[in-house]
């Protein structure tokens, strides 16, 4: 989340992207690790016009107990709760998106206050346009932009995702000029495989854009007792075992498939491998995320095959075991 300009925040309803971003605020009023990650110690202006005062204090109270610190200590937060109330940062005037009194009001208590973030929940509530229009769009990124660099802070705005972001896994959301107007864009996302989630208190927040970083970061973290909770990531000989434990149930069920004749590929349809083999009772939990890595990693050590069958204008391709 840079400084001076416009980070982009999504994910999907009752995801929990706002309790995490009332966690980073808090990281930043405090001087303490955000999900593990080191943040500087600043003034915080949080906006929301979602959650009214009482469902805001609820989880302040289990993100200070989660801490074990104070109200006392939250001096640095200026939290507002706009539920009810007229949100709108911007003025739609039909030729141009002009700031709102309130974003007036935001831009002098920021004055005031010198912020190191200003958090605001969410883009449906504060953006007075259609989401489709990328003049609109840019112009309100602008206005947003002007208020980071003006105040020499990071600006995080929320968001929900269009049900093709959700479907796709990218997380985007009306024009695609709000990916390429902001310099960074995050999206916490569900752990799923198809429709089945093996853990509905886990989530994954992933680095979609960053002009000043690397693309694709994952950190993965779970709701515990009202917070999120950094897990540890797989690494060393713990997710070697858990690729081999994949290659393993792939190249089991290949053989299984094909001792009855039955044929999947590798390029997707109904006859998918990665999709079967999920889907198979003696799986052994293996999701078809990790079956595809498989897939490919035997791909690559030429311990599997892709053969091709049937008459030139009709052929078709399916896996094989490379030593049959």
């Amino acid at each position: 989340m840079p400084q001076n300009t416009v980070t982009l925040f999504g994910g999907d309803g009752g995801t929990g992207k706002s309790l995490l971003a009332l966690q980073l605020a808090v990281a930043v009023a405090t001087g303490r690790e955000w999900i593990g990650k080191a943040v500087p110690k600043g003034n915080v202006i949080f906006i929301s016009a979602e959650d009214d005062d009482a469902e805001l204090h609820r989880r302040l109270d289990n993100i200070l107990r989660a801490e074990g610190r104070t109200y006392d200590d939250l001096s640095g937060l200026i939290l507002r709760s706009l539920a009810g109330e007229d949100a709108l940062l911007a003025v739609d005037t039909q030729v141009k998106l002009m700031a709102s009194e309130l974003f007036k009001e935001l831009d002098a208590r920021a004055a005031d206050e010198v912020p190191l973030l200003i958090g605001i929940d969410t883009l449906a509530d504060v953006y007075p346009a259609n989401e489709n229009d990328r003049a609109k769009v840019r112009q309100f990124i602008g206005i947003l932009r002007g208020l980071a660099l003006k105040r020499q802070c990071a600006v995080v705005l929320l968001g929900h995702p269009s049900l093709t972001g959700i479907s796709s896994g990218t997380g985007t959301s009306g024009s695609t000029a709000w990916n390429n107007s902001v310099r960074s864009r995050l999206y916490l996302s569900r752990i799923k495989d198809g429709s089945f989630e093996a853990d509905p208190d886990r989530r994954v927040l992933t680095t979609m854009k960053a002009n000043y970083g690397r693309i694709g970061g994952e950190t993965h973290v779970k709701w515990k007792a009202g917070v999120f909770v950094l897990e540890p990531s797989e690494g060393g000989m713990d997710k070697m075992a858990a690729g081999a434990k994949a290659q393993r149930v792939f190249t089991k069920l290949l053989d299984t498939f094909t001792a009855q004749g039955r044929r999947v590929n590798h390029a997707g349809g109904t006859t998918y491998a990665p999709k079967v083999f999920a889907e198979h009772p003696d799986s052994e939990g293996m999701t078809k995320k990790a079956l595809k890595t498989a897939m490919e990693g035997l791909l690559a050590a030429k311990k599997i095959k892709i053969e091709t069958e049937g008459p030139p204008s009709k052929r078709r391709s399916f896996l094989a075991r490379a030593d049959q």
